[in-house]
């Protein structure tokens, strides 16, 4: 409830400090150095430097958080904000134009909630989340335009999604009780895209997850089967009192094949870019994938 005066009505100020906390906020980041240099060729962006820039925004966010509203921080992409100008008919010199990006962009989910973390905190939360919201932007892309099967009219990207789901749920059946890491390759183009998904389940019951995450995850590894394209697919379990449990699979075809042991030794304890040897970990014990036996025919239709 608002305060009121000594007549009992509620008090201007009261009132304007109570709508505050129920007015929400946005700010579009200029992380990058790169990209706040790019900014600086329209005349209505006023800061000269990165540093200083950083400082008056992380000021902004903590005057924000007195008032007791909620402040979304998105990452501020120059070249997409060019593109939304350029769509929407917008001057990309103007500060309202800067301000609908930032709206806009927080509106498909691409932001971080702002509860007092420091800037380099923040920074990389939101560069994570972008990475992770273009990279399902694009397997849902990838899936628009997989077409319609020749032979049976199916829907591919559906169709491969579908299965992608199926496969998920039975490979969480399957690994039992514990903390699972999930996460799944798969090339695209001059790209690799990768999903990671984080699942608890208990000994009574389905497992618990993010539903974004799942999304995310099931749209990049029906991207590989829908495009017929080898993947990948590993798995950490971790459970009290044990070491943790890594397993792996190969996609080819539109299934799941599981690694032996060997290869996922390998594939754990070498390095991916440079293909040296990795020291294994101590506390993980190297196990072959397990079958996930298909309840439906793998979608193989023709790439």
């Amino acid at each position: 409830m608002t305060r009121r005066n000594h007549t009992g009505t509620h008090t201007t100020a009261t009132l304007r400090r109570a709508l505050r906390r129920d007015t929400t906020s946005t700010l579009a980041l200029l992380a990058d150095g790169e990209d706040f240099a790019a900014m600086r060729r329209y005349t209505t962006f006023p800061f000269d430097d990165h540093p200083g820039y950083l400082a008056h925004a992380e000021a902004l966010l903590k005057s924000l958080a007195t008032t007791g509203g909620h402040t979304t921080v998105v990452l501020f992409d120059p070249e997409e904000y060019a593109d939304y100008c350029a769509a929407t008919g917008l001057d990309p010199d103007h500060p309202t134009s800067r301000a609908r990006y930032a709206a806009d962009t927080a509106a498909t989910g691409a932001g971080v909630t702002y509860t007092g973390q420091p800037l380099d905190t923040l920074v990389p939360l939101l560069i994570d989340i972008a990475v992770r919201h273009a990279t399902w932007e694009y397997a849902t892309t990838l899936l628009g335009e997989a077409g319609t099967c020749a032979d049976c009219g199916q829907d591919i990207g559906r169709a491969s999604y579908d299965r992608a789901g199926r496969l998920l749920l039975r490979l969480l059946d399957a690994a039992g009780p514990g903390t699972h890491h999930l996460v799944c390759s798969v090339p695209a183009e001059d790209d690799q895209l990768v999903a990671v998904l984080h699942a608890t389940r208990d000994d009574t019951g389905p497992a618990l997850l993010d539903r974004t995450e799942a999304a995310e995850f099931t749209s990049v590894l029906a991207a590989g089967i829908a495009r017929g394209t080898p993947g990948g697919l590993v798995l950490r379990t971790a459970t009290p009192g044990a070491p943790d449990r890594l397993h792996g699979w190969r996609l080819r075809d539109g299934r799941l094949d599981p690694l032996t042991e060997a290869e996922v030794f390998d594939a754990y304890c070498t390095d991916a870019l440079t293909g040296e040897p990795i020291a294994p970990e101590s506390h993980a014990d190297y196990r072959a994938g397990f079958p996930l036996d298909p309840d439906d025919h793998p979608h193989a239709h023709p790439h």
